[in-house]
């Protein structure tokens, strides 16, 4: 079937309710995000029977959830998935509404299966098929595709519990404008791409103060006529798609800082936070006092702090051996998955898109996510074929033996 024709109706489109217990599918997706969506896009090929699950009560709501002033790192010309340009001007930066927007229009549009409010709590083996959990019920099914960010759970340190009890702590998952802080300073805890934007956001209303090593920076404009012309598709298109990924000695060599320390400052550069009269600290080590403490000793007194410290993949909802050991034995599920590019070889017809740097730099990036997915599903579909194969010399020997 080809995606971009017109949905039949009987197509299933934002269910949010179903009969549960006796649900069985080719796939379920679990995730309705842009990795959740490109994988329906390119299911829809395959003729297997599939549905997508999503948490949220809307498609797009993870955007929506992100802090107000948030606009994407990408122009818009990059910012489409397979089959439907994203509408704006080329070389705009679309808000976070508006790439919830597109999400759901695409959704909709191609007459994808998603079951909105369909939060998964657990996905374990049942025989030959995948159980998986919802508070709705329990849905069966020969493969399943997680298809979420690594950025599922907010990480704060555990000294956060020890901060004076009139201090304001949001995570950054939580933040959305200077008006959920209190008058006074703020400490922003994590100098990534996430603490600087935040950093700047609350710079017109508040003295702040950005603790954390530097992770270095794009060194050019994103919004530049060199971007425009030549430098955004170099770095974008080439540098993180092509170069960077698990298939290159370079990329296979880089990856495991980009997965531990993060990727350096896309929009904000050291002089935008210079301007703006934010303050670079080392970064913050404990709590003394009540007050927060930099690795030089000091203290420092501040209304608000927003931990900008990043997140777990929050995987302990996934009851399958496939985590390194590190993990399984904290029983955690919170590090990566074993996989490779996307596929689990301890756990046949089970796949991730989504995560950061599955295959590439790109891969968690809405430009890159496109690849994985079409590379993911044509692996559903080829087990799928496989299993339907192997399943036909069993149904003639159980035939046999019936007739005799």
């Amino acid at each position: 079937m080809d995606p971009s024709a017109t949905p039949s109706s009987t197509s299933v489109t934002h269910q949010t309710s179903g009969p549960g217990h006796d649900e069985r599918y080719d796939v379920v997706v679990i995730g309705g995000g842009q990795a959740g969506l490109s994988v329906g896009y390119f299911l829809k090929r395959t003729g297997l029977r599939f549905l997508i699950l999503d948490a949220s009560a809307r498609v797009g709501d993870v955007w929506r959830g992100r802090w107000d002033s948030l606009r994407l790192f990408t122009p818009a010309k990059f910012n489409g998935l397979a089959g439907m340009r994203f509408p704006a001007p080329a070389n705009s930066f679309p808000t976070k509404d508006e790439m919830a927007d597109y999400l759901e229009s695409y959704a909709a549009r191609f007459a994808l299966p998603v079951r909105t409010g369909a939060r998964v709590n657990r996905l374990s083996r049942s025989g030959d098929d995948y159980r998986i959990e919802t508070d709705a019920g329990a849905i069966q099914a020969g493969q399943v595709v997680v298809a979420m960010a690594s950025y599922q759970t907010p990480r704060v340190p555990g000294f956060a519990r020890e901060l004076r009890g009139d201090i304001v702590q949001l995570h950054s998952k939580d933040y959305r404008n200077p008006r959920q802080l209190r008058a006074g300073g703020v400490l922003i805890v994590g100098a990534g791409n996430s603490g600087a934007e935040i950093a700047l956001d609350l710079s017109h209303a508040h003295e702040v103060w950005l603790a954390g090593r530097g992770t270095g920076h794009v060194p050019f404009r994103i919004d530049g006529l060199a971007a425009r012309w030549f430098l955004a598709r170099l770095v974008l298109r080439v540098a993180f798609h092509r170069i960077l990924t698990v298939r290159t000695p370079l990329g296979r060599k880089v990856r495991p800082t980009v997965m531990s320390k993060g990727g350096a400052l896309i929009r904000v550069k050291p002089r935008q936070l210079e301007a703006a009269e934010i303050r670079r600290t080392p970064r913050m080590i404990g709590v003394r006092d009540g007050l927060p403490l930099l690795d030089d000793g000091r203290s420092l007194d501040v209304a608000n702090v927003v931990w900008c410290t990043g997140f777990d993949a929050g995987f302990e909802w996934i009851d399958l051996p496939i985590f390194p050991p590190i993990f399984a034995a904290h029983a955690s599920g919170h590090g990566e998955p074993e996989h490779e590019a996307g596929v689990v070889p301890e756990a046949p017809g089970l796949y991730f898109v989504g995560l950061h740097f599955l295959y590439a730099f790109s891969s968690t990036m809405v430009h890159g996510v496109g690849r994985d997915a079409k590379r993911i599903a044509s692996a559903v579909a080829a087990h799928a074929a496989r299993a339907a194969t192997a399943a036909t010399p069993r149904a003639r020997a159980a035939a046999a033996l019936q007739s005799g």
